[in-house]
């Protein structure tokens, strides 16, 4: 079946999944997904004149699939995409990975306002609990693409825009239920425009046992969005917030009792005796509040600009069992005469932050050249501390623990234009100035460690497109920069971290019409200094990541659709890439002399970076208003480390799901549809995620292997309301 699969990809040329279908109203002369956004979108999204890699998906599409489960998978079918979760089934802790490059690297907007966390430049979607029900269009930019907002775009970047007006009030009511007692239930309504006026409002309700023992995820959230337009003016206030509980499943499962068959077993709170800690539960809330207001100037100019906040709040709790109350800074109690230098604990561990700030773009416009200027200026306040709750033999006076605060300060210029620069000729250019700043002033493990460190980054793009009827091609370089995450400075003194560079060239040719479309890009990205993980220790025993001076990642992705029918139609991607590193450095840690045994490798794999990575979609429509969809997933070896071992790795898999939709409009543009997917119908055993370490005792090298399981074949079954 896999091979079969393969050869279909390579030789029909059909690239292109049913979520990456654009609509033959988009494809017209104007580019109406780039130009009909709101300008905050538009000033760091790809038009189709731009010479980068992009994927757009509009609101058609995102709620075809929106079920419940968690974004990652709404978009796994895009090309180069792997996507995995925790829990094993979507809902909760998830994350994504685009050409091998993890979430710390992909830069996230949300209306233009960065996303990713930014310390740890992570992108934790469960903060985000339904957000796709109100999400209008996605455009995900492979590479590094045009400058955005927040943290470096080093393999990826993906924005959402929330902002469709809806001229007509309405209301409806989405329930979906499914697998491990998976439930979601949104309303949502508008008013439609009333004198200039509309508002938009949302709560949401996502519940899931989880695949993994006791992997709960208990989500709630809310958006409501209010908008004032006149001829030239616009200002919308956007307020959304999620709040999320989920029992831990982050410690996967380890390699002995997956290959005896137990693919459910959760480490997590079993640290406490006889039973496992009921409370061993992440709780975190975030809030965004979001001001936008755009002006036309003239014919040719408008100015735009956002405020914004994000606040969140929450911890993660844990039973930690026989640990010194010297670990904590506290003074082992006396009890019946005894001095109990040991006890379990109950503890809580806290964020709590402030991330704001002001975006301003300013654009210009005729016929043949677009131009635009933009800044973003934000500040980011974090308090990290922890808090212990409980202890075997009671706790001395106050229970605080550590108590650490960041402040992070990101300053950011760009210029970009682009230009006809002949008959179907358009010329581009970027440039953008960034200025990060970053304060710590302590460590949990290291609280002696500070922190007080900037950088300055010039990153510049540039590129040519060619369009005339139904080709586009199009050839780019971009060069992108990136600060170290919060965790690479605790690596030491004598160990900090450098910034990340990516030198990226695109190029790419694609040819649509009404019956067909294909499109071929190839890439080669270039790290200079790329942080990855060696084994090697930090100054408190914590496994840090480590520059390395070269490796590149370097493919093709092949896309396509055809209507072989009116009623049939055949899609597919296929990405084909090498992922290397040079001179790397392995360390394992040898406990029978006290150090860190040093390997190099003169070249090898870099890490979780498949070597292909397929999808194919057959769509049929059987009557009026219904589609019945299998969509086919491969994705080749994966190396859970960068030494390239096949006994440190996660097999290739292949896995099928089915889609069904069926909509109907009644009087007075009343709508009901229903939505229904059956995941893994092949019921494959497969990890898409996990994580490795080696150590040498007793003479003797030991591996051990984590792995995160998914779910065998498991549904979700929605209906829709609209009135």
């Amino acid at each position: 079946m896999k091979r079969i699969f393969f050869v279909l990809c390579m030789t029909s040329l059909l690239f292109q999944t049913e979520a990456q279908v654009i609509e033959k109203k988009e494809a017209e002369t104007s580019d109406s997904f780039y130009w009909l956004t709101p300008a905050d979108v538009r000033a760091v999204r790809a038009g189709e004149n731009t010479p980068f890699t992009r994927t757009n998906l509009n609101k058609k599409q995102i709620q075809a699939l929106n079920l419940g489960a968690d974004i990652p998978f709404v978009l796994q079918s895009t090309p180069s995409v792997v996507v995995h979760s925790d829990a094993g089934n979507g809902i909760g802790y998830t994350g994504i990975r685009i050409r091998g490059t993890d979430a710390t690297r992909i830069n996230i907007t949300l209306n233009g306002v960065p996303f990713n966390d930014a310390e740890s430049q992570g992108t934790f979607f469960v903060n985000l609990p339904d957000f796709l029900s109100s999400t209008n269009s996605i455009q995900i930019q492979r590479g590094v693409g045009t400058s955005t907002n927040g943290t470096g775009a080093f393999g990826a970047s993906i924005n959402f825009s929330t902002h469709d007006p809806q001229p007509q009030k309405y209301l409806e009511l989405s329930n979906s239920y499914g697998s491990f007692h998976s439930r979601k239930h949104t309303l949502k309504g508008g008013t439609g425009s009333i004198k200039g006026f509309s508002t938009d409002i949302r709560l949401s309700s996502i519940q899931s046992d989880g695949f993994i023992d006791r992997a709960f995820s208990d989500l709630r959230s809310f958006y409501l969005s209010s908008a004032y337009q006149q001829k030239n003016t616009k200002v919308r206030l956007t307020i959304f917030s999620g709040k999320e509980q989920t029992y831990q499943a982050w410690y996967g499962i380890s390699e002995a009792d997956l290959g005896s068959g137990n693919r459910t077993i959760n480490y997590a709170g079993t640290a406490r005796p006889v039973a496992p800690y009921e409370n061993e539960t992440d709780n975190y809330t975030q809030t965004h509040y979001q001001l936008f207001a755009e002006e036309r100037l003239s014919d040719k100019w408008q100015l735009s600009t956002t405020l914004f906040l994000t606040r969140g709040k929450g911890y993660y709790e844990q039973y930690r069992a026989n640990e010194k109350y010297e670990r904590y800074g506290l003074s082992a109690p006396l009890v019946n005469g005894n001095l109990q230098t040991r006890s379990d604990f109950i503890r809580q561990l806290w964020l709590d932050n402030y991330f704001f700030g002001q975006q301003m773009n300013l654009r210009y416009q005729t016929k043949k050249t677009e131009w635009m200027m933009g800044s973003h200026l934000s500040t980011y306040n974090g308090d990290h501390y922890g808090k212990l709750i409980w202890a075997t033999y009671g706790l001395p006076s106050g229970n605080s623990w550590y108590n650490n605060k960041a402040l992070k300060k990101d300053r950011a210029l760009y210029v970009k234009q682009q230009t006809a620069v002949a008959k179907n000729w358009f010329a581009f250019y970027d440039i953008q100035f960034r200025q990060v700043g970053y304060d710590v002033d302590g460590f949990r493990d290291n609280p002696g460690l500070a922190v007080n460190t900037h950088f300055n980054f010039l990153n510049p793009k540039l590129g040519i497109t060619y369009r005339k009827k139904e080709w586009r091609t199009y050839l780019s370089y971009s060069r992108g920069n990136k600060e170290p995450n919060r965790d690479d400075f605790e690596a030491g003194q004598a160990q900090r971290p450098l910034h990340e560079q990516l030198h990226d060239i695109e190029a790419g040719i694609e040819r649509q019409n009404s019956t067909y479309q294909w499109s071929i890009t190839g890439y080669y990205m270039h790290y200079k200094n790329q942080l990855v993980l060696t084994g090697k220790i930090n100054d408190v025993g914590a496994y840090t990541r480590s520059n390395v001076a070269v490796s590149y990642r370097t493919g093709v992705e092949l896309q396509g659709q055809l209507q072989i029918l009116s009623w049939l139609q055949a899609s597919a991607n296929l990405s084909l890439s090498s992922n290397q590193v040079k001179d790397l450095e392995e360390f394992i840690d040898d406990y029978d002399q006290g150090i860190q045994v040093r390997t190099v490798y003169a070249r090898s794999t870099l890490a979780f970076s498949p070597a292909c990575i397929g999808n194919g979609t057959v769509t049929i429509t059987p009557f009026k208003n219904s589609s019945l969809s299998l969509n086919s997933r491969y994705v080749s070896r994966q190396y859970l480390d960068n030494t390239a071992m096949v006994a440190k790795s996660l097999d290739p898999f292949f896995v099928q799901d089915l889609h069904l939709r069926y909509s109907h409009t009644g009087k007075k543009s009343r709508e009901w549809s229903i939505n229904a997917t059956i995941n893994n119908l092949l019921d494959t055993r497969y990890e898409p995620n996990g994580y490795t370490f080696s150590y040498i005792t007793g003479g003797q090298r030991t591996t051990e292997n984590y792995y995160f399981p998914m779910a065998g074949i498991n549904y979700m079954l929605g209906l829709t309301i609209r009135l």
